[in-house]
């Protein structure tokens, strides 16, 4: 295996995330509408079918990291809108991270339709649009390009910015670190967590999650959860699990999000008994 696999560092990534921030694709390229997208003018299901049926007008390499993702142009006749296309597919049997070394490692564009589809399971809209199809013959993940973006969690923390409704900004973060631990994401950083204008929080960039532990990543990750995410956990099975990202999944990793998800739900339900639900549950706020 080629020595650039050998590590991912965190400035490295962040850098190539802050290239979701650029506009358009090329110099003399044609806008794409999303300009004056409105967030919620199309359903994801409408979304999920732009990214699969549009033509790519375009396509520009991210050359910053190491997933070789692109940016590409889609349109469909009646609609522009950029995507974010990764086509990794990387296994190795041991791999070096700044962490240490994993074995069974797995790097994989699938996990991004898997991170989605789990999202729409827990009704939590914090991963972007991401679809299976293939880009000049390639398999690939294409992730709708988040709009109205604002900056990436790294600006903000470069930049010392607050947003401007603390309680909104900590229910979403300690949401997102749940999400984490549950798929067990061994790449979150703050290149890979975006900020909208609305300052909702966008969680990109799946392709080193699902691993096979059935212990959780980092158990002191939480702190607190949305009332409606621990009912919505409590209801995963192994049948929904199996009909909604078995395309993505193995069996194998289809029982570890199991296995962390009653680690999760024991957590919570011990806290909530030695605290009581007013200190261990809140209800988001997300526009």
């Amino acid at each position: 295996m080629s020595a650039r696999w050998k590590t991912r560092p965190a400035v490295v990534l962040a850098a190539s995330m802050l290239l979701w921030a650029a506009s358009g694709l090329a110099d003399g390229e044609a806008p794409a509408s999303s300009a004056s997208f409105i967030p919620h003018a199309y359903s994801r299901e409408q979304m999920e079918s732009f990214l699969r049926t549009a033509r790519v007008v375009q396509t520009r390499s991210l050359s910053m990291g190491v997933t070789n993702s692109q940016k590409a142009l889609l349109d469909d006749g009646s609609l522009q809108h950029t995507a974010h296309v990764q086509t990794i597919n990387v296994r190795q049997t041991s791999f070096q991270t700044v962490k240490g070394t994993e074995m069974n490692f797995r790097d994989c564009y699938m996990y991004n339709m898997a991170a989605y589809e789990l999202d729409k399971l827990l009704d939590l809209n914090m991963v972007p649009v991401s679809v299976e199809r293939k880009i000049r013959g390639t398999g690939a993940a294409v992730t709708w390009w988040v709009d109205d973006l604002l900056m990436t969690n790294l600006e903000k923390y470069k930049k010392h910015i607050q947003p401007p409704d603390i309680r909104k900004w900590n229910q979403q973060m300690l949401v997102s670190r749940v999400f984490d631990q549950l798929i067990y994401n061994t790449d979150r950083n703050l290149g890979n967590l975006l900020i909208c204008k609305s300052w909702n929080i966008w969680l990109i960039d799946h392709t080193r999650a699902f691993r096979l532990y059935h212990d959780l990543e980092n158990p002191s990750a939480l702190v607190q959860c949305d009332r409606k995410l621990l009912a919505k956990l409590r209801e995963l099975d192994r049948a929904k699990l199996t009909e909604r990202l078995g395309p993505y999944l193995n069996k194998m990793e289809i029982e570890a999000i199991l296995a962390r998800r009653d680690k999760i739900v024991a957590f919570f339900d011990q806290k909530i008994a030695e605290k009581g639900e007013a200190a261990m549950l809140f209800a988001m706020e997300r526009d």
